[in-house]
């Protein structure tokens, strides 16, 4: 994938707002595979509506969303399933982590499906992060900032053309939310990737290719 576009888009919710004034909805947006994006919103202006619906899960909204030249709405659930194999990853806000299993087996339930990262990767990240003591705690046992750091680890767990952050930072420090940048950075370099991030105050200090008010 190479583009993603937006176009005219506005949820449900919103669509009889005439005080609405966004950068993304009611607008013509692309996205480019390289690229690195922000999307800096307030509370209850759409921001993880945008990411649900980028991830093929809600589709409350109206106008329409592409990838490349194709309409998401058109995507059967084996086409959704290919592209959040091989082409989009996401970190949720929610993080949406399995409680009752250890930090690394939430990591390896997707690098088993995907095969994509070996695992002195994944426990170099672990390392790295300031977790690697955590591998075989229940994640119900970690901090949430812990867990953000196991929910990115996962998230790099597969081939990626965009990379969708909803607020990744949140519950990090200064010093755990550079590594994380780093690692972000570093991964969707190698594979040429975008990255979309969004935030309500804190982000992660990048120089951004496009900075977008939702």
């Amino acid at each position: 994938m190479k583009r993603i576009t937006i176009n005219n888009a506005v949820p449900e919710i919103f669509a009889s707002r005439e005080d609405l004034r966004s950068e993304i909805w009611h607008s013509e947006v692309c996205f480019e595979r390289g690229g690195r994006y922000l999307i800096e919103a307030e509370s209850g202006t759409g921001k993880s509506s945008l990411c649900s619906y980028l991830y093929g899960q809600r589709g409350d909204y109206r106008g329409s969303i592409l990838f490349d030249q194709s309409d998401i709405r058109d995507f059967d659930t084996n086409a959704w399933s290919e592209i959040r194999q091989t082409s989009l990853s996401i970190l949720f806000q929610d993080l949406r982590l399995f409680g009752e299993l250890t930090a690394l087996e939430n990591v390896e339930i997707k690098n088993r499906i995907t095969h994509f990262q070996s695992h002195a990767t994944i426990k170099g990240w672990f390392e790295e992060l300031g977790i690697a003591d955590k591998m075989d705690s229940r994640i119900d046992r970690m901090s949430y900032g812990q867990q953000q750091r196991v929910a990115l680890i996962r998230a790099l767990c597969q081939p990626i053309d965009f990379l969708l952050l909803d607020e990744p930072i949140s519950h990090l420090d200064d010093r755990n939310s550079d590594v994380m940048r780093d690692i972000i950075l570093r991964e969707t370099e190698r594979q040429g990737a975008a990255l979309i991030a969004t935030s309500i105050g804190k982000h992660m200090t990048i120089d951004y290719d496009k900075r977008f008010r939702l």
